[in-house]
């Protein structure tokens, strides 16, 4: 007789981790909606640009705050680029504010003074 229980592992393996902050504070449909404005921002970044002033640099980044904060695809994919090319993950948490860069920056700092 099969058993709905399964083991923790088995059962959380092949599903998206999914933080508890996104799950209660944003419907489905609304990060859906706010992922897509970041991607239709991200492709109006280049005739932003085109005009004078800074207006591209700014577009540009709330295309990737949105599209950061409503998708784990995005956040994967920018794990893995921060991974591969440090230095420019570092540029991207500063202007991005990130906390968690802030508390990796401290306690990198704490361990070199040592």
């Amino acid at each position: 007789m099969a058993t709905d229980r399964q083991p923790t592992v088995l059962r959380s393996q092949h599903t998206t981790p999914i933080s508890d902050a996104m799950r209660k504070t944003r419907h489905p449909m609304r990060r859906f909606c706010l992922f897509w404005l970041g991607v239709l921002l991200l492709i109006a970044t280049p005739f932003v640009g085109v005009l004078p002033g800074p207006g591209g640099i700014f577009v540009l980044a709330a295309a990737l705050a949105l599209m950061l904060q409503n998708s784990h695809w995005a956040k994967r994919r920018f794990v893995h680029t921060k991974r591969r090319w440090p230095k420019l993950g570092h540029y991207a948490d500063m202007g991005l504010r990130r906390a968690s860069a802030r508390r990796r920056r401290a306690r990198d700092l704490a361990a070199h003074e040592r």
